[in-house]
């Protein structure tokens, strides 16, 4: 299996409720994408302070790389990241992206 992690850093102006909505945007491709089997999202809860601003994120669990890598083509996957990436503060400077095998 493999965890997709992503960590944000939104523009200030991106309330929770539009945080929402584009999550809901990328865990709809589940139905879509073979593979693809599940989704979580949210705000860092870390009392650390060591997320750098990265304030949000969410992880994707695949069956594999190839369920993965069909994600990342997926016509669905790069409209809803376009529309991420444009609520991110520096756009794509605004997320971190690690896999990782489990």
């Amino acid at each position: 299996m493999l965890r997709h992690c992503v960590f944000l850093r939104f523009r200030s102006e991106i309330d929770a409720a539009q945080k929402a909505a584009l999550y809901a945007d990328l865990a709809a491709l589940e139905s879509v994408v073979p593979g693809f089997l599940g989704m979580s999202a949210g705000p860092n809860v870390s009392p650390e302070g060591k997320d750098q601003g990265f304030a949000d994120g969410f992880v994707m669990d695949f069956a594999d790389a190839a369920a993965r890598d069909a994600y990342l083509v997926h016509p669905g996957h790069k409209a809803a990241g376009a529309r991420l990436t444009a609520a991110l503060d520096g756009g794509s400077a605004g997320l971190v992206v690690f896999d990782m095998e489990i």
